[in-house]
């Protein structure tokens, strides 16, 4: 097959006009160069912009802002500190009553802490699980969990990380729940402690605080009222050690232990912060407490206070 040849002036005068016709083809709708128009933009995901979905998506970024924004001390033994910390911990606790018996407890009352704002954190708690030994006593044995810790809220107040002061206020409100077996409950009262609590530190060096009142919503004439207070002194060592001191204080203000006291101090030492992965730490420590105030005045065989006990602590932070 051979191709036609242009031959006259007539058929090359056809040229132009074919392509006069072929543009005015594609600047038609759907046209043969229709793919020279705008392409249909895509329709927005909305769950991305979804508040509840944003919120989570950015659940670290805040709790990274929280914490950028206070000291970095680590979380001592006995003292609740005023920092804000994402982890879950573990306390055991093997205490020694003053009517001979022997407590072991486990998880402390402690839990799952969590930064839902820049700062706030709230603490789920376990209940403690106590198994209570007679070793010589009156005493019933008993087994079982005690009244439940389940929620605290921190509201942070004031804070400055190292480069800026090095220090930080913070007010917390827990709740108690009459929860536990007849052997370890206050029932039927809920107890309510607000709480203050600071900290400052110098260098290596620093020192965190708490007060805080119980309110018990029933039975106060029997559960009675009391002032709690701690203190913990406390160095960083090295990379991973933070020797502590802590001083432990109660004093009722009214009920059946009206104007009794109990003092304790607690040597102990904190180790970490070790990196597991990414974000995830393991941190470990113990500490002795032991009563330097003890009071021989309770009556109640039930509800002995302890006088010494070993404290074992792990929280895994995130």
């Amino acid at each position: 097959m051979t191709r036609k040849k242009i031959t006259s002036a007539n058929d090359a005068a056809t040229l132009p006009a074919l392509y006069v016709i072929a543009s005015l083809i594609a600047s038609l709708p759907g046209g043969a160069f229709a793919a020279d128009m705008p392409y249909p933009q895509p329709v927005p995901n909305d769950a991305v912009t979804d508040p509840i979905t944003d919120y989570f998506l950015h659940w670290f970024d805040r709790a990274e802002e929280a914490q950028a924004s206070q000291p970095h001390w680590m979380t001592p033994i006995t003292t609740v500190t005023p920092r804000l910390e994402q982890e879950y911990r573990y306390d055991q606790f093997q205490q020694f009553l003053q009517n001979g018996a022997e407590i072991n407890n486990y998880f402390g009352g402690k839990g799952l802490e969590l930064i839902p704002t820049t700062t706030n954190e709230i603490l789920i708690n376990v209940p403690a699980f106590e198994q209570r030994l007679r070793e010589g006593s009156k005493v019933e044995p008993a087994t079982g969990f005690a009244d439940g810790n389940f929620v605290t809220i921190k509201q942070r107040l004031l804070s400055a990380n190292e480069e800026n002061g090095n220090y930080i206020l913070t007010a917390f409100l827990g709740f108690q729940a009459p929860t536990g077996i007849t052997a370890f409950t206050n029932r039927p009262a809920w107890i309510v402690t607000p709480t203050i609590a600071g900290g400052i530190g110098w260098g290596d060096f620093d020192i965190q605080g708490t007060i805080g009142y119980t309110l018990p919503t029933d039975e106060r004439n029997h559960v009675g009222t009391s002032l709690l207070s701690s203190l913990t002194v406390q160095y960083h060592l090295l990379d991973y050690f933070w020797p502590e001191f802590a001083f432990n204080d109660t004093q009722w203000t009214s009920g059946e232990r009206a104007d009794r006291n109990q003092l304790f101090v607690s040597p102990g030492i904190m180790f970490g912060r070790f990196q597991i992965y990414n974000r995830v730490k393991f941190n470990f420590g113990i500490a002795y407490q032991v009563a330097v105030v003890p009071d021989h005045h309770i009556t109640d065989p039930l509800t002995p206070m302890y006088n010494h006990a070993w404290i074992l602590s792990m929280r895994m932070t995130f």
